[in-house]
């Protein structure tokens, strides 16, 4: 069985997203990188992008993590402290939909895979 069909499938997933954007939307220390974004749209690809890494249905059409956060690494200023302001977003939001914590770390492994395109290095 899938990560994917482990945390819930598609309902799971898009819980987490939802919820996870209500934090960091609350995070006046990330708050910055989204501005001017839609949210809508954000949203729908960081749905179909874990589904992917999950091991669900891939139908991820959006930029790799180092050309979609290379503008905010460069102009922004982007670095390993806003990246664990994310995680940490991640894992409480995990937790409240009551994802055992072996999936949490699962799932934050994952993500943190990703650190080093992420912050452009």
């Amino acid at each position: 069985m899938s990560l994917y069909e482990e945390l819930g499938g598609e309902a799971a997933v898009n819980a987490a997203v939802d919820i996870f954007y209500r934090r960091v939307l609350s995070d006046a220390y990330v708050i910055r990188f989204f501005e001017g974004v839609d949210m809508e749209k954000q949203a729908a690809k960081q749905k179909a992008f874990l589904t992917m890494v999950f091991g669900g249905p891939n139908s991820y059409t959006g930029l790799d993590m180092r050309e979609g956060h290379k503008h905010m690494v460069e102009k922004m200023g982007l670095n390993d402290s806003h990246f664990e302001h994310i995680l940490a977003h991640l894992r409480s939001t995990l937790a409240e939909l009551g994802v055992p914590a072996e999936k949490i770390q699962e799932v934050i492994n994952i993500a943190d895979s990703v650190r080093a395109d992420v912050l452009d290095r």
